[in-house]
């Protein structure tokens, strides 16, 4: 992939190393596969950050578990905490209805069709409307937590392959033009 591109953005190894904060944790963020890119760091970056993306919370949260996720696997940190933020506030109603059909499907309980609730935004303030949204993601359950936790699996597992497959073809694309212009 366009390392040169990437490399320009990320602190050298040395940097990390002497960073005062980053001593604070000690060894711990200063594996070298933390902050290199290479295929198996960036692929394991990309499947952490799209599992920790689905964690509910905030992003705050999501990045703390996708660092978590970066040091416990010694893949690209900076990689797995970017890749959080395809979960925010205009595409999570989207993943978590899809993560909800997972859950009913692999439960199967068969409807197939998410709790009615009696929200009527326009007609209540914030104070009556949130209380509202909260219960009725709270009624929705073991389908969403188990179609969270499957979705997250398959996203994570599709992001690695897909990650080291597509820099597998960009690397072979490139040897076989530099190849040519050899010759």
């Amino acid at each position: 992939m366009p390392r040169k591109f990437f490399k320009k953005y990320l602190p050298s190894h040395e940097t990390v190393r002497q960073n005062r904060f980053v001593g604070l944790f000690g060894k711990h963020l200063q594996h070298h596969n933390l902050w290199h890119l290479h295929r198996r760091s960036v692929a394991g970056g990309v499947a952490a950050g799209l599992f920790a993306g689905l964690i509910p919370g905030s992003n705050p949260v999501q990045f703390f578990f996708a660092a978590l996720f970066a040091i416990a696997f010694k893949v690209n940190l900076p990689v797995a905490v970017a890749t959080t933020l395809y979960s925010n506030p205009f595409t999570i109603v989207p993943i978590y209805i899809v993560a909800y059909a997972i859950g009913e499907f692999v439960m199967g309980n068969g409807t197939g069709h998410m709790p009615q609730t009696d929200l009527h935004l326009m007609d209540k303030n914030i104070s009556e409307w949130v209380p509202a949204l909260i219960g009725w993601v709270m009624s929705l359950g073991k389908p969403l937590l188990v179609g969270i936790l499957l979705l997250a699996l398959l996203l994570s597992v599709t992001g690695y392959f897909a990650v080291r497959v597509t820099w597998r073809l960009y690397t072979i694309y490139e040897w076989r033009k530099r190849a040519k212009r050899r010759h």
